[in-house]
């Protein structure tokens, strides 16, 4: 019995799911280590304590991710998403992902004092934000999307 368009659709939100943090988690390893400098820990902290920083940090971001893409699937999803409605979850994550990070960034700076920015770290005006962490939620969110998406219709044409 051949399977329904429906069924296949619904059937591909797991590895597009899978093969968006595939794609996203090093990334935001990779954005961890080239931020670094932004931060006082990376003139005041030791080897290990930058080492951890980055692990603790890409994980908290992988858990993020994870957490604003089923959010977003959930609020805004198609049935049939992937196939449709993506621009709509890949909107929404990226929003749920910066709502969160400037949230957390505000927390953890200026109430918690968790950790500090360097001078070099540029700022939003009125919260004070370092960019950084936000154009990394504005920039990679999408492109491991779109790779994973890409990817998927790329398997699909494979005899």
């Amino acid at each position: 019995m051949p399977t329904s368009h429906a069924t296949r659709d619904s059937a591909t939100w797991l590895p597009m799911m899978r093969g968006t943090m595939i794609r996203l988690v090093p990334a935001m390893l990779a954005w961890e280590i080239v931020q670094l400098p932004l931060y006082t820990l990376w003139r005041d902290g030791t080897a290990w304590e930058l080492a951890f920083a980055v692990l603790h940090c890409t994980a908290g971001d992988a858990l993020i991710a994870l957490a604003a893409l089923s959010w977003a699937l959930v609020i805004v999803a198609a049935p049939q998403w992937p196939g449709q409605g993506f621009g709509r979850v890949l909107a929404a994550t990226v929003v749920i992902g910066l709502v969160y990070t400037t949230y957390s960034e505000w927390l953890n700076v200026e109430i918690r004092g968790s950790w500090a920015y360097a001078a070099a770290m540029p700022r939003l005006p009125i919260l004070g934000t370092g960019v950084a962490p936000l154009l990394q939620w504005a920039l990679l969110p999408p492109l491991a999307l779109a790779g994973a998406r890409r990817a998927l219709r790329d398997q699909a044409g494979k005899p």
